[in-house]
């Protein structure tokens, strides 16, 4: 499955990291930087879906989504269209994305980041802080509870907040043992990347009050919003569908309905 392959992966590119970069010297780093933003204050806060804009040139199942892809020219036009928060993809092998990204977004940008990659070590938490990020995806289809629970208080403790990505009833569980404040639902299945709404509405059936929810992958037209929205969701996590559009401006303003 090509999830394991990208796992597999990630943890070569980790040792060659760590070996670029110890964590001795982030620790440095972080001693001196700055203070995240709230990501989970730009969520709930708001009358309407909060959306998260993505900054994604490629994937696995699509190829090359956008081919003049300038990361910094597409952040500051979510700047510009006032998005509550940005996710960078920062998966270098099968999303072509890059750490530099998020780095060179934060210097230019007030709005918080979100560190999109697959997270599988305590390295990258801290490694995402030092880069810039406010906040990091952790997936729990690719760890244990216990590594959920870990993270999630690492991240805390360096004021970084945690999207925990859900696929199923399966995970959702795992997630909400694991405590976990902000959940994203991704609409996408891992094994034949179809994406369906539907699985944000069955797994909102199942949500405790109280929980921050993100959908996430599969929102393409006012009309999703408008669904979404029904259903009791806080916020949206989208990236093709803006990656695709010839204006990612006028894209924002027809998902948020503006004009209607």
């Amino acid at each position: 499955m090509i999830l394991d392959k990208i796992i597999r992966q990630k943890r070569l590119t980790i040792e060659k990291e760590k070996m670029k970069m110890p964590l001795h010297r982030i620790f440095s780093i972080l001693e001196e930087g700055r203070q995240p933003l709230d990501f989970k204050r730009v969520l709930k806060n708001k009358s309407g879906l909060s959306i998260i804009a993505e900054v994604k040139r490629a994937s696995p199942s699509r190829g090359v989504i956008r081919e003049d892809f300038n990361p910094l020219d597409i952040a500051r036009i979510y700047h510009q269209n006032k998005v509550e928060a940005i996710s960078v993809l920062t998966e270098e092998d099968f999303f072509q994305g890059s750490s530099q990204y998020l780095s060179q977004i934060r210097r230019g940008t007030d709005i918080p980041l979100l560190r999109k990659d697959f997270i599988i070590e305590p390295y990258q938490i801290y490694q995402s802080k030092a880069l810039g990020a406010d906040a990091i995806l952790l997936i729990t289809a690719v760890l244990s509870i216990e590594e959920l629970i870990l993270f999630q208080r690492s991240a805390k403790e360096i004021g970084l907040q945690c999207l925990v990505e859900v696929h199923n009833q399966k995970e959702l569980e795992v997630a909400l043992e694991a405590d976990a404040e902000i959940i994203g639902i991704n609409n996408r299945d891992l094994k034949t990347f179809e994406t369906d709404l539907e699985t944000t509405a069955d797994l909102m059936k199942k949500m405790p009050k109280g929980k921050i929810i993100v959908s996430e992958s599969g929102i393409h037209t006012r009309e999703d919003m408008k669904y979404l929205e029904s259903l009791g969701v806080d916020g949206v996590l989208i990236g093709e569908s803006l990656m695709r559009a010839d204006s990612i401006g006028d894209k924002i303003r027809e998902l948020r309905g503006v004009g209607d």
